[in-house]
This record gives structure tokens, C-alpha cells and sequence, in this order.
């Protein structure tokens, strides 16, 4: 238990220090724009855009990206929902976070957990963009805590469980 409160106390402190950070220039727009592109609407434009570009391995991609969100999305509700953990704004005083989440508890992050998992379908099937789409990833989780709705705790393990997943569905369905 002892643990587990020092580990709160880091992550609210290195909330307070990233949430800082974001008061500098055009950062808050630009977390806005990145936690909208992390909101599911590349789950499905992704593919599309794949298809009009005829796109090798359609099928294997759209196959992986379908199982692994299907298991993803589960295993994030379940947890979500058992941990019941409280946003940064229910549980630190006089704190207002800048956007209202879409549902009530902390961790772990759905947006930070879909968008590694998207990153990671895309490194399993087609390689070249690594560098690219978990760059992408890493900045819808920073957006997270920057916008004041995640600690930086459950981005991390939204980011753990999204890859995580994408890896072993794909072992699963022999992709890997």
C-alpha cells in the first residue's frame, strides 16, 4: 500500500510539472489538435486511406487492427472501470483540467492505449513508419496530461496495454 501511494505521489508530481509546461506558446492548441486525433477516427480512415491506395497486406492490416480493438477496448473498460481511479481533476484541489473526458475514471488512458495500439498495427504490417507513428502516439499520451485529464501513470499504461495487445494478436493470427 506504502508503494502504491509514493507512486501516486510521483505521478501527481510529474503531472504538475508536465501540466506546466503546457502554459508555454501554442502547446495547448497543439494538444488539443493531438488528443482529437487520438479520439478513434484513425481507426477507420487509416484502413480507407490504405484501400484508395492500394495498400499490400489490406486484408492482414484491417484483420489485426479489427481483433486487436475489439480486445483492447474490453480489457481498457474492464480495467477502467475496476481501478475507478479519479481524473486529476476530481482529485487534486482547485485544479480544472482545460477539455471534459468522455467518461469518468483516470487509468488507464483509452486515447493513449488506442493510438499505440494503431502505431503498433502499422509497425507490425508495413515496418517503414515506426519512427513516425509511435512518434504520433507518444504525443496523443502527452496531450492527455497536458490538457490536465490523465496523470502521467495512466498513459503509460494505456501505452503497455495498446502495443501489448497489437503484439499479441498478431502472434495470435501468426503476423508476427
Amino acid at each position: 500500500m506504502e508503494l502504491l501511494y509514493a507512486l501516486h505521489r510521483l505521478d501527481t508530481w510529474l503531472f504538475s510539472v508536465l501540466f506546466r509546461q503546457g502554459e508555454r506558446g501554442t502547446l495547448r492548441p497543439c494538444a488539443r489538435a493531438l488528443s482529437k486525433s487520438g479520439d478513434g477516427y484513425l481507426h477507420l480512415l487509416v484502413p480507407l486511406f490504405l484501400l484508395l491506395i492500394g495498400a499490400p497486406r489490406l486484408f492482414d492490416f484491417v484483420l489485426l487492427l479489427a481483433a486487436s480493438l475489439l480486445l483492447e477496448r474490453a480489457i481498457y473498460w474492464l480495467l477502467k472501470n475496476g481501478f475507478k481511479r479519479k481524473r486529476p481533476q476530481e482529485s487534486l484541489s482547485g485544479f480544472r483540467s482545460l477539455v471534459v473526458a468522455a467518461d469518468r475514471f483516470s487509468l488507464p488512458s483509452g486515447h493513449t492505449s488506442a493510438a499505440f495500439l494503431l502505431a503498433t498495427v502499422l509497425a507490425i504490417i508495413y515496418s517503414g513508419p515506426i519512427f513516425t507513428v509511435y512518434a504520433w502516439a507518444s504525443a496523443v499520451a502527452f496531450s492527455r496530461v497536458i490538457l490536465g485529464v490523465h496523470y502521467p501513470g495512466d498513459t503509460l499504461a494505456g501505452a503497455l496495454i495498446g502495443a501489448t495487445i497489437a503484439m499479441l494478436m498478431a502472434t495470435q493470427l501468426g503476423l508476427l
